[in-house]
């Protein structure tokens, strides 16, 4: 059957994650990969499931196993609260929506805002996950300036003056590709200039619990609360094999996420839901979090160390204090797809930068890297050829 033929014109924009795709190369035998942004398996709380488990089949029984609300399973929804709460949001019951992962939340984001042709702002880089969400939407990307204290809000503002804009992406914390953070002075500017202009921000924040240095930042959900739509995971301090995320939305945006979410899965699996009730509520995140900072401060450090030891004076990068990742750039024009190549026929695998614009051509001297599913050895061994690998191609 000629399926082609009958497909959405949506699919045009659907296109297979080039992460995804760069990692089916990197899992051959003996590659030291520093491309996806996978969790380190030793981070898994995996000495507390069997407990987890078992608080799950005595306390709930069979409601776990059977169909629930598309709002979430409520002793979850009320833990996350508690927590929530602890953190310095305002948040009540309603407010809360248990999505399947954050790409979960992303696609719904997309379906429920964008028409074809609408304009979407964003980082330049952003999230490779938010732009194959947004795509299948068929928006328009309009990009905001960075620098390396992440988005410029006179960028922000000038975006908003000259588009239609339907909502701005960001990651302000420890971003993914750059691993930066968006300062608090710049966050008042950004919360007030969407105030300002009534324009929507969605915040996604999957990597702040997980700081090693320096002090916490407000989120902008704190400082704009009308104007922010904020979403998280458990997927980077618990496991993302369970995808468990969640957001927080007022009531005139929610309702519309639960609508598209009653579509697409009905609700988020009970029982993965039922074990973050016990691992948020029963205080098991609050312990196991720290134990996470304590193996990848380490990774984050050799790498960092690794990268001023071997690499080339033309090539700067970013030090965050937090995350998965650090964002490295090199001479301007100079394809690091090539070099990508060339470093995993010697067995070392990154991501080139170029997949998390939107713009054609933009950032093909970038290059991601990831520290936290290596050891520190690997890590250093790894930089030193990747650095070798550029001399030879840069001379």
């Amino acid at each position: 059957m000629n399926v082609e033929s009958i497909l959405a014109s949506r699919t045009q924009n659907m296109k297979a994650s080039a992460i995804r795709e760069l990692l089916k190369l990197a899992a051959q035998p003996g590659m030291i990969s520093l491309g996806g942004g996978y969790p380190a398996p030793e981070s898994f709380p995996l000495d507390m499931l069997d407990e987890l488990t078992l608080k799950v089949v005595q306390k709930y029984g069979a409601k776990a196993l059977q169909y629930g609300p598309t709002e979430g399973f409520m002793p979850f929804r009320e833990a996350l609260v508690t927590y929530m709460k602890k953190k310095g949001f305002n948040v009540s019951l309603d407010d809360i929506l248990i999505t399947s992962g954050s790409q979960g939340f992303l696609d719904a984001i997309g379906k429920i805002f964008i028409s074809k042709g609408d304009c979407v702002a964003v980082e330049a880089p952003t999230y490779l996950g938010a732009i194959q969400a947004f795509n299948a939407y068929e928006p328009t990307y309009v990009c905001m300036e960075t620098d390396e204290h992440g988005v410029l809000p006179e960028s922000v503002e000038d975006v908003l003056k000259k588009h239609p804009i339907k909502f701005i992406y960001l990651v302000p914390t420890f971003q993914n590709p750059t691993g930066r953070t968006i300062p608090l002075d710049r966050r008042k500017a950004i919360a007030d200039i969407a105030q300002r202009h009534d324009a929507l921000i969605i915040e996604d924040d999957p990597y702040s619990e997980l700081r090693y240095r320096g002090d916490p930042v407000p989120p902008l959900k704190h400082l704009a609360p009308d104007h922010v739509v904020y979403a998280s995971t458990l997927s980077k301090v618990f496991a993302p094999g369970l995808r468990i995320g969640f957001c927080l939305a007022s009531e005139s945006v929610r309702k519309w996420l639960t609508l598209a979410k009653q579509g697409v899965d009905l609700h988020t699996s009970n029982y993965t839901q039922a074990l973050a009730a016990e691992y948020v509520g029963g205080g098991y995140l609050e312990r196991q979090i720290p134990i996470i900072v304590s193996i990848y401060k380490p990774k984050q450090q050799a790498m960092l160390d690794a990268l001023d030891k071997y690499f080339p004076d033309s090539f700067h990068w970013s030090k965050p204090e937090g995350g998965m990742f650090i964002w490295v750039e090199g001479p301007k024009g100079q394809d690091m797809a090539q070099i990508y190549l060339k470093a995993v026929e010697r067995k070392v695998a990154f991501v080139p930068g170029k997949a998390f614009f939107t713009e054609e051509g933009d950032g093909i001297e970038t290059i991601r890297l990831n520290y936290t599913n290596t050891d520190e050895a690997s890590i250093d061994k790894a930089i030193k050829i990747l650095s070798e690998v550029i001399r030879e191609e840069i001379g």
